[in-house]
């Protein structure tokens, strides 16, 4: 595993500082791509795990990324500064909004991470600080350790964010946390009556979950070179975050990665191509697909594969 990684790095480093004849475009949609696999994981996490269905992403995403903001304005912190501010800052919300949520179930807890992303808007856009409504807008620094362009270094980043997601949701799967998670997913009152301390281990996914998606969101303001609340908020977010996994399937830490490359490049080709505005309906489709088609996502179908050919 650690032989892969370290291979994966070093192509991340490879295409960032040699690829100069590459269209910077590609950087540009190989970080969405990358942001994409990040915030799968990490919905997956209690979603898949544990299927605590949650829609609140666009809170965490936003939280990294003011996060980021407030310490770039008022301090001019360093992008490993603003990571891991953005990481602290959202698992404290994770951790707030398990505590306040996690005892309720099914589509109540749904609809109350759906209330959170909504309080925290209009908290946003009536602070003058971070630009309110109208938003703010940064200057990119220039690029550093050799890449060309500081776009080309937030694609690194965010790749070693992915592998970092994705060694964290391996290790939680295979952990006393993952089987506890599974526990609950399958049967509550059944976890709880075999001693799992379920409320323990919920806040925990859920701590975990909202500090990776802070993280993924932290260098957002940077990326864009501005932050506002409409796009920050977007339920987008939630709707692409719950489909990656379905698509990839959800019982594995793989399957968020599978469906991360598959939606999120198949976006990538649609507004090149056609329109940006199609995105939704891309994931609309594919959902649908594997909804009705492949109920336990590509993981299920390589699966099922399998167990023909034997």
């Amino acid at each position: 595993m650690k032989f892969w990684i370290s291979c994966v790095v070093a192509a991340l480093a490879f295409l960032g500082l040699s690829m100069s004849n590459l269209n910077e475009y590609l950087f540009f949609a190989g970080f969405v791509v990358l942001q994409f696999i990040v915030l799968a994981t990490a919905w997956n996490i209690l979603g898949g795990y544990a299927g605590y269905v949650n829609f609140g992403v666009p809170a965490f995403v936003a939280v990294g990324s003011y996060t980021a903001v407030v310490l770039f304005k008022a301090f001019h912190a360093p992008l490993l500064v603003q990571l891991l501010g953005g990481a602290i800052m959202a698992g404290l919300l994770g951790l707030i909004v398990g505590m306040l949520t996690l005892k309720l179930r099914g589509i109540f807890f749904s609809i109350a991470t759906v209330a959170v992303v909504f309080i925290l808007e209009a908290v946003v856009m009536n602070w003058r600080y971070v630009g309110g409504a109208t938003g703010i807008q940064f200057t990119r620094p220039d690029p550093i350790l050799g890449f060309e362009s500081y776009t080309r270094f937030l694609f690194f980043v965010m790749g070693i964010l992915a592998l970092a997601s994705l060694a964290i949701a391996r290790y939680i799967q295979d952990s006393f946390l993952g089987q506890g998670l599974r526990a609950v997913r399958d049967s509550e009152e059944a976890a709880e009556c075999s001693g799992v301390p379920t409320l323990r281990i919920k806040l925990v996914a859920c701590t975990v979950m909202g500090a990776l998606m802070g993280v993924a969101g932290a260098p957002m303001p940077m990326y864009l070179a501005n932050v506002e609340p409409v796009s920050t908020f977007n339920l987008s977010y939630s709707i692409s975050a719950l489909a990656m996994p379905i698509i990839g399937g959800t019982s594995h830490w793989l399957g968020p990665l599978i469906g991360a490359l598959i939606l999120g490049t198949l976006q990538q080709v649609v507004t090149v191509t056609i329109s940006s505005e199609l995105n939704v309906l891309v994931v609309g489709l594919l959902l649908v697909l594997f909804v009705v088609l492949a109920p336990d996502g590509v993981l299920g179908l390589v699966k099922k594969w399998k167990q023909s050919s034997k």
